[in-house]
């Protein structure tokens, strides 16, 4: 991982989070929100990463909209999850985290978008 990229970092530490909050889902055996919350969370790191080696500007903005996309997924399973109550957890942590990657992303697109 390149050192001093913020959106590497992060996306990739949010994975990790989510990956151990996975386990814990499947342990409170929530099966199929926590599935989707695998995938959809999963998949920002690999977007952003992807995003690193792009062919051009237009192919950086592209991964990095899908990253945007897949956080704004992760960002509903995560409310469902908090709000439906089905498992005891708090996952204020997680919103917050989201919610910072969302920012992040959104920023980066935007910027991208503009000198496109």
């Amino acid at each position: 991982m390149k050192k001093g990229n913020i959106i590497l970092e992060k996306s990739f530490n949010f994975v990790l989070q989510i990956i151990e909050l996975y386990k814990q889902l499947i342990t409170e055996k929530e099966f199929v929100l926590s599935k989707q919350l695998l995938r959809s969370g999963t998949s920002i790191g690999a977007n952003v990463e992807e995003a690193t080696a792009a062919m051009s500007k237009k192919d950086f903005t592209a991964k990095m909209s899908i990253a945007s996309k897949e956080a704004r997924e992760t960002r509903y399973w995560l409310r469902l999850l908090d709000k439906s109550k089905i498992v005891n957890i708090d996952f204020n942590t997680y919103l917050n985290d989201i919610e910072q990657l969302i920012n992040i992303l959104t920023a980066i697109v935007k910027t991208s978008q503009e000198k496109c």
